[in-house]
């Protein structure tokens, strides 16, 4: 009789024992498990970019479809063209061995940032400064562009540098872009009116909404090419150096989109992009 009631005894202690051990278990995953186990997942996430590409046979990237040069997309013909299309191609060139093996997905300064983190695209080629800010939340490539912001105005404006901002003049940039951030660091008096992306802001410059419009040179000349009647001021206020931003901790891929840039400086196809889309050799 003794011998029975130990018997069950002992495995009540089982059973409650085993129930402890799986509560605490769940218990781990919601508390202090579960801040350190999305941390992990968002780890384990951004490793292993460059398997994926290769296992789904496609380099999914991030790309403008409103800036004329970088990456403008032609409604007659749906084919999104520019420098970073060039850069995305040359990339899935010496990953997947052919360059029409990507996919562009459209992105503004204010959606790439979370369209990467939450793996709609493998990479950022968007015209992105890097900044220490953003470093916080990606890691980015060697620089594969050097602009520096500037403005954008009528051909016969008074404007011809920041110095020239007065009070009650508007200057137009996009949400989200370091081009707000930096225009009301460097003209405090000009108001600033912020558009979803470049394309509205130069639409609505050309209605007379403000007086420049303001982002990065490179960007700007591209405006300025689709529309004769405005001009790019030739000083420009800040540097700009343009990175390809990458999911945090993805050493391996960043290695590996580093590698392609030097290659492509060291056997002139970077020359050769950079001339065709720009209008002239880049400054050594």
């Amino acid at each position: 009789m003794k011998k029975s009631v130990w018997k069950k005894l002992a495995g009540m202690g089982l059973v409650l024992m085993l129930s402890a051990t799986a509560l605490a278990g769940c218990g781990g995953g919601k508390t202090e498990g579960g801040a350190a186990g999305s941390a992990s997942n968002g780890a384990a996430a951004g490793a292993g970019t460059l398997a994926k590409i290769k296992e789904r046979d496609k380099f999914v990237v991030g790309v403008k479809y409103d800036l004329n040069l970088f990456g403008l997309k032609d409604p007659s013909t749906g084919n999104v063209e520019g420098f970073d299309i060039d850069i995305a191609k040359a990339i899935a060139k010496k990953v997947l061995g052919d360059e029409n093996k990507i996919e562009l997905k459209e992105v503004t300064s204010k959606t790439r940032i979370p369209m990467l983190k939450n793996g709609e695209i493998d990479a950022i080629i968007a015209t992105m400064t890097i900044t220490e800010e953003r470093k916080k939340e990606v890691d980015f490539s060697d620089v594969y562009f050097m602009a520096g912001q500037s403005l954008l105005v009528k051909k016969d404006s008074p404007i011809n540098s920041i110095k020239d901002l007065q009070k009650g003049m508007k200057v137009l940039t996009a949400k989200g872009s370091t081009s707000a951030k930096n225009i009301r660091e460097s003209a405090p008096d000009a108001e600033v009116l912020e558009f979803e992306n470049y394309a509205e802001a130069f639409t609505a410059l050309k209605a007379g909404q403000g007086d420049a419009l303001t982002t990065d040179n490179a960007l700007l000349y591209g405006m300025a090419k689709q529309d004769p009647n405005y001009r790019v001021t030739e000083e420009t206020f800040t540097e700009e150096p343009y990175g390809i931003a990458i999911n945090k901790g993805d050493a391996e891929f960043v290695k590996t989109v580093n590698d392609v840039l030097k290659e492509m400086k060291e056997n002139g196809e970077y020359d050769k992009i950079y001339e065709k889309w720009i209008g002239e050799k880049p400054k050594k």
